[in-house]
């Protein structure tokens, strides 16, 4: 009988210990918030605001501005990476191309406002963020219009169209590829110039990787704004993807 229990007792650890390690550790992202050129006042509560969406929806947050760690070793630890605000030049040529790798290994990217005033001189990014930023007129109230609402970042909206108040950028070589979620009705404020169709937010699979981008977050106003917010976690869940391993036999770039 003592060895009867004494298995079951066996058993029991066993099955305990197995679902105890199945449970999936919580994915884990950087936020990167280098700038080599205009630096946006609202990038402190960006990380903060990030951090906070990492309690609510279990995924862990490192934020760092130093590009040395843009390292094969390094990023394959991360389900996405998140450029907040980012301008200029950021990344040396050897850190160029372990982000390229990683996002051929299957990573994630997610471009928040002025990650499209970056690396004007790396054509791969500029497909990869899905357009440049080209100019904007003053801070102003504009009509968002909804075009897709299927996305985790757009299946809350109720309505087709947003009211909000940000700085609303101009673009200029938008990729032709990227699925656009959100555009601006250019008719409700002054100073647009992409015309009758104006992206503002997309997302779209890119050299084996996902990407997400949002022009929205110049205020500190808007990181308080709860829609902006529900759209911003749904960009990151995308990216974030289904948490595949990192699959490095697929990069393409070669690392200097």
């Amino acid at each position: 009988m003592k060895k009867f229990l004494s298995l079951c007792l066996l058993i029991a650890t066993v099955i305990l210990f197995q679902a105890f390690t199945a449970v999936k550790k919580p994915a884990k992202v950087l936020v990167f918030s280098k700038t080599k050129g205009f630096r946006h006042g609202s990038i402190g509560v960006g990380k903060t605001t990030i951090q906070k969406l990492g309690l609510s929806h279990n995924f862990e947050v490192d934020t760092t501005e130093n590009a040395d760690v843009f390292t094969e070793a390094n990023l394959k630890q991360y389900a996405t990476i998140i450029f907040l605000s980012t301008t200029g030049d950021v990344l040396n040529d050897a850190q160029q191309a372990a982000f390229e790798r990683y996002i051929q290994a299957g990573g994630g990217y997610v471009g928040i406002h002025a990650a499209t005033d970056t690396e004007y001189d790396w054509p791969w990014y500029g497909k990869l963020a899905g357009a440049y930023f080209t100019s904007h007129p003053a801070i102003q109230d504009a009509r968002f219009v909804i075009k897709d609402k299927n996305h985790p970042s757009t299946k809350f909206f109720t309505d087709s169209v947003w009211l909000h108040k940000d700085e609303l950028y101009n673009f200029k070589d938008i990729n032709p590829d990227i699925k656009v979620l959100i555009t601006l009705d250019e008719k409700s404020y002054k100073g647009g110039k992409n015309g009758a169709f104006h992206p503002f937010s997309w997302y779209h699979n890119f050299d084996g990787g996902r990407a997400f981008y949002t022009s929205m977050g110049h205020t500190n106003e808007a990181w308080a704004e709860e829609k902006f917010l529900n759209h911003l976690w749904g960009g990151i869940e995308y990216a974030i993807g289904k948490q595949k391993k990192l699959d490095y036999s697929k990069a393409k770039s070669k690392l200097l």
